[in-house]
């Protein structure tokens, strides 16, 4: 049965919600009251003004054939530096962000869709009312004033909707764009810059026979992810980049709803990264291929010194699998080929796990100039046990998938309300275990009990969603990107079980776990320890799946920081 979506009683719901969270957190909403920032705060002096606008919009996105209807982010730089803003042409996503570390910002955020709308600024650390916390969104025509200093240090971020059980539509429709951070840090180094510096943003649609998209149309789907057929690279489809014999620093973000990435060149040729997730590394890592999940960013050195004039390489997502549930990989049939619909899925959708070319670079011109791989980085204190104050008793993220019902720590979202162990204290560090929670009871008892206690054994039966067990729950064991809303984190450790799987052998060396993180990948039969510090702000900061048709159907809780 198509999924079909009744707007108006979904956004009579959403306000609903917003006032009942209102309600029960009158004190977070805002720096100064209860109510929507609609105003700018006196004595609040931007050094970076901008005008965004949220719109419907008819833009080419392929060569021939109508144009594609979207929806898009436009900007207007009110004050700033020229360079803030960086305009791409007849493309739907918005315009790349560039900030600078320490700059205070202030953008005003209009409304011009028929349906309600919000923008995150997934990886920048900013106050709750700066966040993009669902609560927040606005209606039809209204505007929000988001003010907020730039604390991050150098690094690839993004911004996106993040509206209430609208964000994986809207996001898909075309709500998105990159941010930027440089710091003195990062300009001490001889990094390319300038056009050698060049966004990569990789997402997958579905083209109906009129060049216009088309999104999932049922539950099935939606519980899987949506899989598109096509891959566009910065909004275009059959992406190509016309390339110097040099290096060049290329901010991969996966910019997907769900299709999970594994980057590399078809040839082995190992790939180089120096940042991840909004901040650079301490040291450059070179691996034979780097996973990239939805939400996730990678700033890649790829060298093209001493290639020939007219060569070509061509950027691979390869082959991998694990990551679905069993029945689909079985349905699936060896690394994606030969399946095309079931499993819910829309008819003719790249499997995830599939061989899939995502850009072809072509050298046009050779130079002799180029720089060396920096040796070191960015400055990196390592957290440890002696950081946290809970490190016998971690924070648990208990991964479940219910029939119809995705969920984190045995609850479905609610805007006005957060568990006991969902509140923490204001500049705490915290340990934090995610793992996947399939067990018969489908939920943790001890979660939904309120408390963290015996949920020991329940995270390691996690893994057998992976197995093909015959519980419903371990029949939907996949991958899930955990993404944290607030202050970055770091992985303290990520434990394959024995109830991992085969297809973990194809993804485990692509994982780059030593710098800063907002979002996670967690295999099936995984278990990730991660330590996240809880400082500046105070408020409500989401957690949830990066698949973000999980996220809209409730995989998403929030942490009380007070």
């Amino acid at each position: 049965m198509p999924y079909m979506i009744n707007h108006k009683r979904r956004q009579f719901l959403h306000y609903s919600a917003v006032g009942v969270a209102f309600a029960a957190f009158p004190g977070v909403l805002t720096a100064t009251s209860g109510k929507i920032s609609n105003s700018p705060t006196p004595g609040f002096n931007p050094d970076v003004e901008i005008e965004f606008t949220a719109r419907k919009a008819h833009i080419a996105i392929k060569s021939s054939g109508p144009n594609t209807q979207v929806q898009k982010y436009y900007a207007r730089l009110v004050k700033g530096p020229a360079h803030t803003l960086q305009q791409l042409k007849g493309n739907y996503l918005g315009p790349v962000l560039n900030l600078v570390k320490g700059q205070k910002v202030r953008i005003f955020f209009t409304n011009s869709l028929n349906e309600a709308s919000i923008i995150h600024w997934h990886g920048l650390h900013v106050p709750q009312a700066s966040d993009g916390h669902p609560m927040y969104s606005i209606k039809p025509g209204e505007r929000y004033v988001y003010e907020f200093e730039v604390k991050n240090r150098a690094g690839t971020s993004f911004y996106h909707s993040h509206a209430h059980e609208l964000t994986a539509e809207q996001v898909y429709q075309g709500l998105a764009g990159l941010i930027t951070v440089t710091d003195d840090e990062e300009q001490a180094l001889d990094l390319p810059g300038g056009d050698l510096d060049v966004p990569l943003v990789i997402q997958d649609r579905t083209f109906n026979e009129r060049n216009q998209l088309r999104y999932v149309q049922g539950m099935h789907s939606r519980m899987l992810g949506f899989l598109g057929d096509t891959i566009l690279v910065n909004g275009k489809v059959d992406a190509e980049f016309a390339v110097k014999s040099r290096a060049y620093r290329f901010r991969a973000l996966n910019g997907s709803n769900s299709r999970i990435y594994k980057l590399g060149w078809d040839d082995g040729t190992p790939l180089t990264a120096i940042g991840t997730d909004a901040c650079l590394l301490e040291r450059p890592e070179t691996r034979p291929y780097i996973m990239l999940a939805p939400g996730e960013r990678v700033d890649l050195w790829l060298d093209f010194s001493g290639r020939k004039v007219g060569s070509e390489l061509i950027l691979y997502s390869l082959p991998f699998s694990g990551a679905m549930p069993p029945m689909y990989e079985r349905m699936q049939g060896q690394h994606g080929k030969g399946m095309r619909g079931g499993m819910g899925m829309m008819s003719g959708a790249l499997p995830q796990g599939a061989k899939i070319a995502i850009a072809t670079f072509k050298v046009t011109e050779a130079v002799s100039d180029s720089p060396a791989l920096p040796t070191k980085l960015a400055a990196y204190s390592r957290l440890t046990d002696k950081n946290v104050d809970n490190a016998d008793n971690p924070l648990p993220v208990a991964i479940s998938m219910k029939p119809m019902a995705p969920q984190l720590n045995g609850k479905s979202f609610a805007m006005d309300r957060v568990a006991d162990f969902e509140k923490v204290a204001l500049g705490s560090i915290k340990k934090i275990r995610i793992f996947h929670d399939h067990g018969p009871m489908q939920g943790g008892a001890g979660v939904m009990a309120g408390g963290m206690g015996g949920m020991g054994g329940m995270g390691g039966m996690g893994g057998m969603g992976g197995m093909g067990g015959m519980g419903p729950g371990m029949m939907m064991g996949m991958a899930h990107p955990i993404h944290l809303h607030g202050q970055q984190y770091q992985v303290w450790s990520r434990k394959p079980t024995g109830m991992a799987g085969a297809g973990y052998d194809t993804v485990k060396d692509g994982f780059i776990d030593s710098g800063w993180k907002d979002t996670v990948l967690v295999m099936p039969g995984e278990e990730i320890e991660i330590i996240k510090p809880f400082e500046d702000y105070k408020g409500l900061f989401l957690y949830h799946c990066h698949n973000l048709e999980h996220e809209d159907l409730g995989m998403m809780r929030q942490f009380y920081v007070s």
